[in-house]
């Protein structure tokens, strides 16, 4: 399991910018207003060879006891509960404050991981002018620039020295049961372990007409068909501001665990509810993961012939970045269109574990090239030469040749097309990489 990193701290110290640094992104909103953040907000990271869970949190005020402080502290909490280590964040601008004492108090009673940070410390004097942040009793201070990417390095190897990991080793892969892992997800209450259920043929796990009743990612042995695989029902995903419950603290860490370690997702929608934009999240952080995927409209049995086309139309517009799944309208509760199913998730399996080899993918895409050339950007002409696969599942086809920066999005796309019919690839991303070769006369 990768392991989670919470970033903790009062207002306005950098938690945020902290968390873009980590991940290379820009998810989190940055801006010099205290409180700007007040849900948790998740992502992920790479050190070395390592990945890793990155938890962004709102100003901490541990003893807030109304208002919307009250609600950000329970999401900090839930956020500490749920990580492996903690950053507590201070301003070495403005130097301590009661508050952090506070916040310091409240993790040393907790016996947490603690690497204490900090930031905004470009330029300073580390010996002078970071004494008394000694002061918290969480041990050694580190003073680093997340603005400027300063003490990223030192951060880093200091939290995976506490888990005993080694950054730049290669991970150890997980031994090969030769079962497939099959992740059910989706929001609260649209039938995953009533599904799950039904395939088992016993109840299993606990099904109630109530969102969250499962609370952890229950991991299921199966066989069908003489193929094994651990079926993993997921706590439903919704919403971060709707997460304040302390019993729902571990719910969405562990399902995000489960869809990054599964080896193919069912992503359920509920028919009477249509697509939602929390059924989007859901399926856009599966395709970041690289899962194999496919959709499962769960409750078809329950609606009217308009609401079906409604659903239908809104799986084309809002899902349309899944358009290479494979899409399932089924009645978990009534055993309705199952079966299909089945043979969509092992193509998915298949597709995402396919092997291309050099030749046949070089000769696919000179034929792409003789039936539309990448269009010209000024002066540069893309020339695509060859291409070979760089990985699996999901599969990985890097393309070599000159100026390929140049290669467009759509340009991109036509490509995948391609790719896709000729290998029948059904259910899984496909991400294609171009890589120019070094001009040695640059210089």
């Amino acid at each position: 399991m990768m392991p989670v990193i919470a970033l903790v701290g009062r207002a306005n110290v950098g938690k945020s910018t902290l968390f873009n640094r980590l991940t290379k992104s820009r998810d989190a909103i940055v801006a010099d207003l205290a409180g700007l953040t007040r849900d948790r907000h998740y992502g992920n990271a790479k050190h070395g060879q390592r990945e890793f869970i990155v938890v962004d949190t709102g100003g901490f005020e541990p003893d807030a006891v109304s208002g919307i402080y009250k609600e950000m502290a329970k999401q900090t909490r839930q956020a500490v509960a749920e990580a492996d280590a903690v950053v507590f964040v201070v301003d070495a601008r403005n130097g301590l404050s009661v508050q952090d004492h506070e916040i310091a108090k409240y993790l040393r009673r907790l016996g947490k991981i603690c690497v204490l940070v900090a930031n905004k410390a470009e330029g300073m004097t580390q010996g002078l002018q970071l004494g008394e942040f000694f002061e918290l009793g969480l041990g050694e201070v580190l003073p680093i620039s997340a603005a400027h990417g300063q003490g990223m390095r030192s951060l880093l190897d200091t939290v995976f020295a506490s888990f005993g990991i080694d950054p730049d080793e290669e991970p150890e892969a997980e031994p090969e049961s030769g079962a497939i892992r099959l992740a059910v997800a989706g929001r609260p209450n649209v039938g995953k372990s009533t599904l799950i259920n039904t395939w088992l043929g016993e109840e299993r796990l606990v099904a109630f007409d109530l969102p969250g009743t499962t609370r952890d990612a229950i991991t299921v042995p199966f066989e069908r068909g003489g193929q094994r695989f651990d079926l993993i029902d997921t706590a439903g995903l919704r919403r971060r501001g709707q997460v304040f419950e302390a019993v729902e603290k571990f719910s969405v860490v562990k399902t995000l665990q489960a869809i990054a370690s599964a080896n193919v997702v069912l992503l359920l929608i509920d028919a009477q509810q249509g697509v939602t934009d929390q059924d989007a999240h859901i399926a856009g952080y599966i395709l970041e993961s690289g899962c194999a995927v496919v959709v499962g409209v769960n409750k078809w049995d329950a609606v009217d012939s308009y609401q079906r086309e409604l659903v239908k139309r809104s799986l084309e517009t809002r899902l349309v970045f899944l358009k290479f799944a494979d899409v399932h309208y089924i009645s978990a509760q009534k055993r309705q269109g199952l079966g299909p199913v089945w043979d969509s998730i092992a193509q998915a399996y298949r597709s995402a574990n396919c092997k291309m080899s050099t030749p046949v993918l070089t000769r696919l895409l000179l034929e792409a090239i003789q039936f539309q050339t990448p269009k010209k950007n000024g002066a540069y002409r893309p020339k695509l030469r060859y291409a070979h696969q760089g990985g699996m599942n999901p599969p990985i086809i890097v393309v070599h040749g000159n100026s390929l920066e140049h290669v467009t999005e759509t340009y991109k796309r036509f490509l995948e097309a391609r790719f896709r019919k000729a290998f029948n690839l059904t259910g899984t991303p496909l991400r294609i990489q171009m890589k120019s070769s070094a001009n040695p006369f640059a210089e």
